[in-house]
């Protein structure tokens, strides 16, 4: 007999303990999520020590119970002795599940004691207890002699080396352990020497994890070495484990001979090619590897040429994953041939590796004759169409391939066509990922013509592409006749409501597709309508997602009807539309009856009060829906008493958002009512509401008695203090609230201490927010008061209080002896050195707390010496965020000291500290030896020339920092000079910030020298640093031979023609660069002319900043034949160049035909109306992109009727940036004839274009059936009240438009006026800026009649409110 969460059911009363030591068939008692309480009763409170005592007795007599699940219920260490007690004499538990609790030491200590006589327990889970290194030792004793268990799982404790220790001499003599997970325990390679030195003797162990410990090169090469010999380990994990070359190198040796090992992961280490070589020449003879992960790993161009050569010979390996490293072209082309041969890899992971065409090429080639490969993942690199068309090629003849991820590619229509036809003949194929590319509607055309006919396919994911309707509709047909597709992602791509029409008429017939998701794109009623009629007869789809489309309350209609008779749909998103009133009542008449649907979104619409009460209705009989998200709605107090009333009889829902509405204490006591009878509702989101003290008041009443509510936010409403101590008088007998958020509550001292009062009892809370609260130095001491004794809480958030030192000093005194806390957020709380060196006391004793945020307070150098001096000692922080403090010199050397020995800190944040070249040197001198800092950020100090030598040293021979923030340092050549030596061996940093600081030439030299060998750095931010042309001729030399460098910055520096010839020459055959920042620079025509040269051959390059240079027609016509012929380039940025009407002439000539452009910044240029005309007739072909910016470029009324031609035709763009223009009245008129029939275009920009009340007018007669157009920027047009009169009937209609900025006008009372009686009617407009115009008090007072306003000051001035309520500046 089994009893679980489920089959225990509603029998509150039955006494579990008691019934233990009489029943004679339960074998297996999970009580996770039910959390017994103390009296063995169902009343979801957390077990506790009481309970587990009572459990305990009952396990001594009892005889039957197999397995025992406890996760999560606030078990200590008296708990778990009487646990072990039972142990001692119980003969039937085989599996005891402790995970989440705080048995500590001692508790471990008992069940220590007990495994040394219990005969049958054989799996026991102690993950993230709290235990320590004594509590390992007297595990490790018991294992000497236990003779039963086979699986211990120590995770996120902190046993730390001599635990560890004590564990490998117990693994020499046991004899039944095969699983040992000891990961996130800070072992380091002590601990790893150790366990290698077991390894060699013990002859069960089979599964070993050792992830997140920094056992290093020294811990990875005992492992090795014990690998030699060892014969049962067959798992082995590392990975997070700060191993380089030297440690990859032993194991590779290790491999040639250990005959069992079958799985390694090496995951986010630094092996680096030498590592991968390693590795590749022990698969040449190892017999036994079956998975390798070396994910996140440095490896470069000759690592993967390694690992290709041995997988000719190896017969073993199924699994490779390669992603996020720079094998590069090379590489992958080396694994391609290796394909060809081996016959064993079915699973291979390349993302994100600087691939291109030709590697894709090769890789295809060995997919024809491969028989083996299951799944290839291409995920993030640049193969471009030519090699989807290779693939394609592949995918015609291959006859294994199951899952093909090629997202984020820059694919376009003849790359989608490749695949398509390749479908056609394919029989294997059931996922393929093309994602984020840019296939356009004739490839989906293509792709559809082969799902006709395709019988393997289940999963297509074609989201963010340039697909239209003309593509959708293809699809649509396809899914009329196939029988085999079950998901379709076509979310954010230019589907209107013809496509959607015909993926409707599909779905009448289609008897496969289970998920269907259509978000963000520009389907309106009619499209929905379609999808509505659709789901009348359907019955096999369960998703269907249209969030953030164009759908009013036609269109909900349409789907509510549907949901009457649908038998399957079970979540429905809709958020983010233009549903109103109606739109929503008649969803809620479907959920009277409907009987299927679990989850239904409706976020940020404008449903209002009346839709709330009809879906409250509905709530009251329905028996399905347990989410409901009426986030950002206008939902105000009687939408929320509708809604409580319905869950006073409602039996299902379990999660209810309502944030950013108008709700207040009326509708906040209902729901408190509600929740008094209420026995399922688990999470409930009030966040941004106007719920005051009576409210929550309510709320907390309702907690004494509620029993299932685990999540309640408050944040942002105006609670006070009397509703936080009702809350806290609440939580002194609630049992199940384990996340209560109150920021930004002005709860005060009082109400703090009310909830430490709480705290000292409560056993369930486990996060507490109380951020922005005027919490002083009284509430805090009453929070550390509570924490000598709560057992739950584990993250408390008090950022921008005013706790002082006094109250932080009581907060340190609790941390000494708490064991539960982890996170601690002290950010902005006027501490000072008395109250920081109180938590450093605090931290040579604490042993949970991992993350410590004591940001923006006032910390000096004696502080810091004491959070130095506990770091020796401490073994859990591994995050310390010291940011914009005074620790100085002083307080960075202690810190620097600290780092020697400490071996957990993996971030640590100084910025803004007054650090000099001292503390850099202190900090340096630590990380030499220190094995596990990651981060280390020291921006804005002065550091000096001297402090980037002592840190460059360190890099020499450190094997952990990823990351070195040195923005802002005043770091010269000298210092560069040292980090640029460092470089050349350093084989683990990946992102280096130098900006503003005064390298020079020489610097960047030194930089560029060290790149040529560098194979780790990703990132390197050299904005402000005086270089010149020297300085980029260097960096590009690097450049011809570096393999990982992927962002280069090189902004608002003097770089001229010749340094950006240099850069241009290297990128004609580089292959790793994706991001170039030339932002401001000098660079001129001979430099800009061999850039675009460049890029016509580059196949990287996705983002090119040129910003503020001196670009010329001339110029402008090469970039535009680099567009031609370039295929991946996304984001073009010419901004403030001298380009006039040739050089738009040519651009507009390459983006008719190219197919990866999304953003062309223009702005600021000489284009005119001539130059914008091009333009247009290009934007009526172009498929791709989707923002122009054109601001400040003489634009007048022609320009603006060419683009009001082009944005008719054209269906992918949804910015148009036309601010600072001459567009007159005339084009304004023109533009506004264009958006009555655009449906794409969401963001337009006119602000100072002397548009006058006759363009507003014509703006306002398409705005009545424009349906796309979110933001509108009229600022500055000489509108007058006509003006605003024409938008005010507008809005009446209009349900789209979310934001209109009208500032610095000529609008005054009338206009005014007109814009209140619009908003008693539009649903829709969420932000109203009327700043700078000619309203008086009459006009603002008309306008704060509205209930929904918050009126600040009583004569103009209102409140900015919340997102989805009207707001004003005036």
């Amino acid at each position: 007999m089994s009893v679980t969460s489920q089959t225990i059911g509603c029998d509150k009363h039955q006494v579990l303990s008691v019934a233990l030591k009489t029943m004679s068939t339960l074998t297996t008692l999970d009580l996770t999520g039910n959390s017994i309480g103390d009296n063995g009763h169902l009343d979801r409170n957390s077990i506790r020590n009481n309970g587990a005592q009572a459990l305990g007795e009952a396990l001594k007599t009892n005889s039957t119970l197999t397995a025992l699940n406890l996760i999560f219920n606030s078990i200590a260490q008296n708990g778990a002795q009487a646990l072990g007690e039972a142990l001692k004499t119980n003969s039937s538990l085989a599996t005891l599940n402790l995970l989440g609790n705080s048995i500590g030491d001692n508790g471990a200590q008992a069940l220590g004691e007990a495994l040394k006589t219990n005969s049958t327990l054989a799996t026991l889970n102690l993950q993230q207890n709290s235990i320590g290194e004594n509590g390992a030792q007297a595990l490790g004793e018991a294992l000497k002699t236990n003779s039963t268990l086979a699986t211990l799982n120590l995770q996120q404790n902190s046993i730390g080396e001599n635990g560890a220790q004590a564990l490998g001499k117990a693994l020499k003599t046991n004899s039944t352990l095969a699983t040992l997970n000891l990961r996130n325990n800070s072992i380091g390679h002590n601990g790893a020497q150790a366990l290698g030195e077991a390894l060699k003797t013990n002859s069960t162990l089979a599964t070993l994890n050792l992830g997140y410990n920094s056992i290093g090169d020294n811990g990875a090469q005992a492992l090795g070495e014990a690998l030699k010999t060892n014969s049962t380990l067959t798992a082995l994990d590392l990975r997070f484990n700060s191993i380089a070359q030297n440690g990859a190198q032993a194991l590779g040796e290790a491999f040639k001979i250990n005959s069992t090992l079958a799985t390694l992961s090496l995951f986010r280490n630094s092996i680096g090619d030498s590592g991968a070589q390693a590795l590749g020449e022990a698969l040449k003879t190892n017999s036994t590897l079956t998975t390798l992960n070396l994910q996140s790993n440095s490896i470069g161009d000759n690592g993967g040429q390694a690992l290709g050569k041995a997988l000719k010979m190896n017969s073993t390996l199924a699994t490779l994953n390669l992603a996020f490293n720079s094998i590069g072209d090379n590489g992958a082309e080396t694994l391609g041939e290796a394909l060809k041969t081996n016959s064993t890899l079915a699973t291979l992971y390349l993302v994100r590796n600087s691939i291109g065409g030709n590697a894709a090429e090769a890789l295809g080639e060995a997919l024809k004759t491969n028989s083996t490969l299951a799944s290839l993942s291409l995920e993030q690199n640049s193969i471009g169409d030519n090699g989807a068309q290779a693939m394609g090629e592949a995918l015609k003849t291959n006859s294994t391939l199951a899952t093909l991820d090629l997202r984020s590619n820059s694919i376009g229509d003849n790359g989608g066509q490749a695949l398509g036809e390749a479908l056609k003949a394919n029989s294997t194929l059931a996922t393929l990922h093309l994602g984020t590319n840019s296939i356009g509607d004739n490839g989906a055309q293509a792709l559809g013509e082969a799902i006709k006919t395709n019988s393997t396919l289940a999963t297509l994911i074609l989201c963010s592409n340039s697909i239209g309707d003309n593509g959708a509709q293809a699809l649509g047909e396809a899914l009329k006749t196939n029988s085999t597709l079950a998901t379709l992602i076509l979310q954010q791509n230019s589907i209107r409501d013809n496509g959607a029409q015909a993926l409707g008429e599909a779905l009448k017939t289609n008897s496969a597709l289970a998920t269907l998701i259509l978000g963000a794109n520009s389907i309106g009623d009619n499209g929905a309508q379609a999808l509505g009629e659709a789901l009348k007869t359907n019955s096999t789809l369960a998703t269907l997602d249209l969030r953030s489309n164009s759908i009013g309350d036609n269109g909900s209609q349409a789907l509510g009807e549907a949901l009457k008779t649908n038998s399957t749909l079970a979540t429905l998103y809709l958020d983010n539309n233009s549903i109103g009133e109606n739109g929503a009542q008649a969803l809620g008449e479907a959920l009277k009856t409907n009987s299927t649907l679990v989850m239904l979104n409706l976020a940020f619409n404008s449903i209002r009060d009346n839709g709330a009460e009809t879906l409250g209705e509905a709530l009251k009989t329905n028996s399905t829906l347990a989410t409901l998200d009426l986030a950002a709605n206008l939902v105000g107090d009687k939408g929320a008493q509708a809604l409580g009333e319905a869950l006073k009889m409602n039996s299902t829902l379990a999660t209810l958002i309502l944030h950013n509405s108008s709700i207040g204490d009326n509708g906040a006591q209902t729901l408190g009512d509600a929740l008094k009878t209420n026995s399922t509702l688990a999470t409930l989101n009030l966040r941004n509401n106007s719920i005051g003290h009576n409210g929550a008041q309510a709320l907390g009443e309702a907690l004494k008695t509620n029993s299932t509510l685990a999540t309640l936010i408050l944040g942002a409403n105006s609670i006070g203090e009397n509703a936080a101590q009702a809350l806290g008088e609440a939580l002194k007998t609630n049992s199940t609230l384990a996340t209560l958020d109150l920021k930004s509550n002005s709860i005060g001292d009082n109400g703090a201490q009310a909830l430490g009062e709480a705290l000292k009892t409560n056993s369930t809370l486990a996060t507490l927010y109380l951020g922005a609260n005027s919490i002083g130095e009284n509430g805090a001491q009453s929070l550390g008061e509570a924490l000598k004794t709560n057992s739950t809480l584990a993250t408390l958030d008090l950022i921008d209080n005013s706790i002082g030192d006094y109250g932080t000093e009581t907060l340190g005194e609790a941390l000494k002896t708490n064991l539960t806390l982890a996170t601690l957020n002290l950010q902005q709380n006027s501490i000072g050195d008395k109250g920081a060196q109180a938590l450093g006391e605090a931290l040579k004793t604490n042993s949970t707390l991992a993350t410590l945020n004591l940001g923006a307070n006032s910390i000096g150098e004696n502080a810091a010496q004491a959070l130095g001096e506990a770091l020796k000692t401490n073994s859990t922080l591994a995050t310390l965020d010291l940011k914009s403090n005074s620790t100085g010199d002083n307080g960075a050397q202690a810190l620097g000291e600290a780092l020697k020995t400490n071996s957990t800190l993996a971030t640590l944040n100084l910025q803004q500290n007054s650090i000099g070249e001292n503390g850099a040197q202190a900090l340096g001198e630590a990380l030499k030896t220190n094995s596990t800092l990651a981060t280390l950020d020291l921006k804005s100090n002065s550091i000096g020339d001297n402090g980037a030598q002592a840190l460059g040293e360190a890099l020499k021979t450190n094997s952990t920092l990823a990351t070195l923030n040195l923005q802002q340092n005043s770091i010269g050549e000298n210092g560069v000079q040292a980090l640029g030596e460092a470089l050349k061996t350093n084989s683990t940093l990946a992102t280096l910030n130098l900006q503003q600081n005064a390298i020079g030439d020489n610097g960047s030299q030194a930089l560029g020298e060290a790149l040529k060998t560098n194979s780790t750095l990703t990132t390197l931010d050299l904005k402000s640093n005086s270089i010149g042309d020297n300085g980029a001729q260097s960096l590009g030399e690097a450049l011809k031979t570096n393999s990982t460098l992927a962002t280069l910055n090189l902004q608002q520096n003097s770089i001229g023609d010749n340094g950006a010839q240099a850069l241009g020459e290297v990128l004609k055959t580089n292959s790793k660069l994706a991001t170039l920042n030339l932002q401001q620079n000098s660079i001129w025509y001979k430099g800009l002319l061999a850039f675009s040269e460049a890029l016509k051959t580059n196949s990287t390059l996705t983002t090119v900043n040129l910003h503020n240079n001196w670009i010329l027609d001339k110029i402008v016509w090469t970039f535009s034949a680099a567009l031609k012929s370039k295929v991946i380039m996304t984001t073009l940025d010419v901004t403030s160049n001298l380009t006039e009407i040739n050089g738009v002439q040519s651009i507009g000539e390459a983006i008719r035909t190219d197919s990866t452009l999304t953003t062309l910044l223009l702005g600021g240029n000489s284009i005119k109306d001539s130059g914008v005309q091009m333009l247009a007739e290009a934007l009526s072909i172009n498929s791709t992109l989707t923002t122009v910016d054109l601001q400040n470029n003489s634009v007048g009324d022609s320009g603006a009727r060419a683009l009001s031609a082009a944005l008719k035709m054209n269906s992918t763009l949804t910015t148009l940036d036309l601010w600072c223009n001459s567009i007159g009245e005339f084009g304004a008129q023109a533009l506004a004839e264009a958006l009555k029939t655009n449906m794409t275009l969401t963001t337009l920009y006119l602000q100072n274009n002397s548009i006058g009340d006759n363009g507003t007018l014509a703006l306002g007669e398409a705005l009545k059936t424009n349906s796309s157009l979110t933001i509108l920027d009229l600022w500055g047009n000489s509108i007058g009240d006509n003006g605003a009169q024409a938008l005010a009937e507008a809005l009446k209609t209009n349900t789209t438009l979310t934001t209109l900025y009208l500032q610095n006008n000529s609008i005054g009372d009338n206009g005014a006026q007109a814009l209140f009686q619009a908003l008693q009617v539009n649903l829709s407009l969420a932000t109203l800026d009327l700043w700078k115009n000619s309203i008086t008090n009459k006009g603002a007072i008309k306008l704060g009649e509205m209930s929904h306003i918050c009126l600040v000051d009583t004569t103009v001035e209102f409140k900015r409110t919340s997102l989805r309520e009207h707001s004003f500046e005036f």
